[in-house]
Order: structure tokens, then sequence, then C-alpha cells
């Protein structure tokens, strides 16, 4: 299984779309076997659903994720974790061991970082 961390560099963002990077994980008997890091590239609407979906990803997980990029995920079969916080590599840890639940953290509005989940 692949999954995939939105991500500042080795921090969960708050905010899928606008992350710097992708943590991407991947696990066999819920363990990490191998981590790559992929720049972000660009935020454009329904662009990263299908991006990450083209890499194998099994899992998104993000502090926050527009409605658009849920139903995109959603469509794709893609699990979605929203809510989540701290370090990427911990989130998926968490994940793995059936600790990380999504806490349905949707993102209405895109042009103010740092709203997301309130």
């Amino acid at each position: 299984m692949k999954i995939a961390v939105a991500s500042e560099n080795d921090m969960v963002t708050e905010h899928f779309g606008h992350c710097i990077n992708f943590n991407i994980y991947e696990t066999e008997n819920k363990s990490i076997t191998n981590s790559q890091s992929i720049d972000n590239p660009g935020h454009k609407p329904g662009f990263l659903p299908n991006f990450l979906n083209d890499l194998g990803v099994n899992v998104i997980i993000s502090g926050g994720m527009g409605a658009g990029a849920i139903e995109i995920f959603d469509d794709k079969g893609i699990e979605v974790i929203t809510g989540a916080k701290g370090e990427a590599r911990e989130a998926v840890e968490q994940y793995l061991r059936g600790n990380l639940k999504s806490s349905a953290s949707v993102c209405n509005e895109h042009m103010h970082h740092g709203d997301c989940g309130e």
C-alpha cells in the first residue's frame, strides 16, 4: 500500500493543495518499507488527486482538504484522512496501527491559509 502525506518538509500540512511536498510511504504488513518526498507540482483544481492516483497512492493524509479534492479521491477509491498533525512519518505509523482516524476536516476557503479545520 502507498500512503501519501501532504507535507511541509517532514510535517503534516494544514491544507492539502498548498503543501510544499508529498511524503510517500510504501508499506507492507503494517510497516513502512520505503519512503520518498515529491515536490508539489502545483495547485490546480482537480489536478493533485489525479496526480497522486497516477503514482499508485491508496491513502492520502492531510490536515485539511477541500471538498472537491475529497470527492475526486473518493471516486478513485483512495482513502482520505484529514485532521492529522505532527510529523508525517508518525502520522503514517499511527494510521498503520489503526490510531489515526479522519476528522472530516474540510477546507471551505482556499484564500486564507491556516483556516482549515476551524
